[in-house]
């Protein structure tokens, strides 16, 4: 009796060990299959569901992995994928430089230079990676940690041993720079603030490429790109935007890697920025949109040998 007893004991504990097994094997693929989606809030009716569909479009059949922030103050408008994913910042951490500066300059009560304006101007504008060398050294590691802390980018890591590129970044403080340069503060001052802006709209046209793409005239465009090719994640291709006027004041952040090509990254980037120009400033046909050079260049920024 007692062995009888076992068996179906046993017979019963191994329905119920199947029972138990055959869901939890068959929920699996489904918790892998997720992927993380657009994710966008808005003041104005209907323009956070447009936002999402339109972006979600522009990213359809693209490869890579995006990330993307997006603000519009006008409209109180957010839109985020991957925001805290991070990447190598390539030259989009020169925007850092320049404020980190422009703020170690404030706490002393002095104005930059004409060696650092000129550093800073070519660093910028030409993203002359000899010029932010310079600056990084100058600045060193207790100045830039210290801005970063005082702008609360938080999950922003200086690259170690002077590979200022390798600096890992995410859109979420990236976000957090471009609103302290395009609204009043007490981090960088209004002088600081404007001088940023005025480097960022004097980018040579090799370098205007990315999120300016299809911002309509009526904006004023600031920019900042950067890329890098390593031996993982292939090509990483980012830029920052910031774009004001005819009242709109709104900013992006959209950072990429696993790239095939520079080209490609830098097409994907474009067709999320067109997206976003046309929902947020929506134009007659007659308006002019920018449209980026067909040759879009960055200087190369220097990478350990094994990359």
């Amino acid at each position: 009796m007692t062995s009888r007893t076992s068996v179906r004991t046993g017979a019963l504990a191994a329905a119920l060990g199947a029972a138990v097994l055959i869901p939890a094997v068959a929920a699996a693929p489904a918790a892998a299959a997720t992927a993380p989606t657009v994710s966008c809030t808005s003041a104005k009716a209907g323009l956070a569901d447009k936002l999402k569909k339109d972006i979600t479009a522009a990213l359809a059949n693209r490869r890579g992995t995006v990330a993307i922030g997006l603000y519009d103050r006008s409209t109180k408008t957010t839109c985020t994928l991957r925001a805290t994913t991070a990447y190598d910042s390539a030259s989009t951490v020169k925007v850092t430089v320049l404020a980190t500066l422009l703020w170690d300059a404030k706490k002393h009560n002095r104005y930059l230079t004409d060696r650092e304006a000129s550093l800073a101007k070519a660093m910028i504008t030409k993203s002359d990676n000899n010029a932010t060398s310079t600056l990084w050294k100058q600045l060193g590691m207790t100045k830039i940690k210290g801005f970063l802390s005082a702008a609360g980018m938080t999950k922003t890591v200086p690259g170690a041993n002077g590979y200022w590129g390798l600096t890992q970044e995410n859109v979420t403080d990236e976000q957090k720079l471009l609103k302290l340069v395009t609204a009043k503060n007490t981090v960088l001052s209004d002088n600081s603030r404007a001088y940023i802006l005025k480097l960022m709209n004097q980018v040579v046209s090799s370098q205007r490429w990315g999120t300016p793409a299809g911002a309509p005239a009526t904006v004023t465009v600031h920019v900042k790109n950067g890329w890098l090719e390593r031996a993982t994640h292939g090509w990483r291709v980012h830029s920052l935007g910031t774009f004001n006027g005819g009242g709109h004041d709104y900013m992006m952040s959209v950072l990429t890697q696993d790239n095939s090509t520079m080209g490609y990254g830098v097409t994907t980037i474009q067709n999320v920025a067109k997206a976003i120009h046309k929902d947020l400033v929506p134009t007659t046909s007659a308006v002019a949109r920018y449209t980026p050079t067909s040759t879009p260049s960055e200087a190369h920024v220097a990478v350990p040998p094994q990359g």
